[in-house]
């Protein structure tokens, strides 16, 4: 059984059509890439999953519009596409969105510590404190400073290390390195890398194609709301229309 399955998802705002029959799946111990053009509905489908499309596409499109979402998505062997992110997020299925959004006026401990206000075990967020100033030891040097003063990639560092903070069953991250310098971008995705290996399945959604192929083992090509290809990095680079058309490679 998979951990994560998302069967025939729909997601419509008015008339538009965002998603159209989506079916993607992460096994228990999975590294899975979602790549695509910019547009084809990866951050979209990453938010339905967690709960969060109604309230972030409404807010995005600023209306009152109607969002319908048909399909199921399911974790752990439970249905969850009903459920309120909060509740999606206490079963372990967390999604670190594209935008960093740390608590500016908040030091990077205090960041840290906001993202285990779940947990009810002081030796827990202990742990799960001591694990993230060891994945990113630029956070312990900088773990006093305001996260409002921190550059673009301490800012994801302290959103990936914060995402991790509480029972991390599965972590889908939403492009982590948009807007890095090349340096920092190593630096991320080695500590990806490490959460993987520390055994959090992972659902990467990255623009850095070749980055993703690098660190998946399976990868799903999605484009205008449709999952058109899956398979290993060796089989989409081997398809000659694939990469010229949708992987710019």
């Amino acid at each position: 059984m998979p951990l994560l399955e998302v069967k025939d998802l729909v997601v419509r705002y008015d008339k538009a059509v965002l998603l159209n029959g989506v079916s993607l799946q992460v096994g228990e111990g999975e590294f899975v890439g979602l790549v695509g053009p910019n547009g084809a509905g990866k951050s979209t489908l990453l938010r339905a999953i967690s709960g969060l499309v109604r309230f972030e596409e409404r807010m995005k499109r600023g209306g009152d519009g109607e969002i319908v979402l048909e399909g199921e998505v399911r974790f752990a062997g439970e249905r969850i596409d009903g459920l309120g992110a909060h509740e999606i997020r206490m079963r372990g299925l967390v999604h670190c969105p594209e935008r960093r959004r740390p608590f500016r006026e908040l030091t990077v401990e205090e960041n840290l510590l906001a993202g285990a206000y779940l947990s009810r075990n002081a030796k827990e967020t202990q742990r799960s404190l001591d694990r993230a100033y060891a994945l990113f030891p630029k956070l312990a040097e900088r773990k006093a400073q305001l996260a409002g003063k921190l550059s673009g990639g301490e800012q994801q560092m302290l959103a990936t290390a914060r995402s991790l903070m509480y029972e991390a069953k599965l972590l889908a991250i939403d492009e982590p390195s948009l807007g890095l310098a090349p340096r920092v971008r190593e630096e991320l995705f080695a500590a990806i890398g490490k959460i993987h290996a520390q055994g959090t399945p992972v659902l990467l959604v990255e623009q850095e194609v070749a980055q993703a192929f690098r660190m998946a083992r399976r990868n799903y090509v999605l484009s205008q709301g449709h999952i058109i290809a899956e398979g290993t990095a060796a089989e989409m680079l081997a398809n000659e229309t694939l990469r010229a058309g949708y992987l710019g490679l």
